[in-house]
C-alpha cells in the first residue's frame, strides 16, 4: 500500500460512504424482493438478471454514485 494512501474503516450501515449499500439497497427494493428461491442457482439467476436490468439504467447507477446525505 502507497505510503500516501491511508484505509479508514467504515461504520457497519454508512451508505452515505459505500455506494456497495445503496446499490444492493436498489437491487432489493426494486428486483429481488418478495421472492422466494428454489435453489442456489436460482437465487444466482435472479440476482445476475437484476445486476443486468440496474446497469442498463445509467441514470440509476449515476444517482446512487452521487448520494449525499441531507
Amino acid at each position: 500500500m502507497p505510503e500516501n494512501i491511508v484505509l479508514m474503516p467504515l461504520p457497519r450501515h454508512a451508505p452515505e460512504l459505500n455506494s456497495v449499500e445503496n446499490i444492493w439497497g436498489c437491487l432489493r427494493s426494486n428486483f429481488l424482493c418478495h421472492c422466494i428461491w428454489d435453489s442456489y442457482e436460482a437465487i444466482l439467476d435472479a440476482c445476475c438478471n437484476a445486476w443486468n436490468a440496474l446497469i442498463a439504467k445509467s441514470e440509476v447507477i449515476a444517482s446512487i454514485s452521487c448520494f449525499v446525505p441531507a
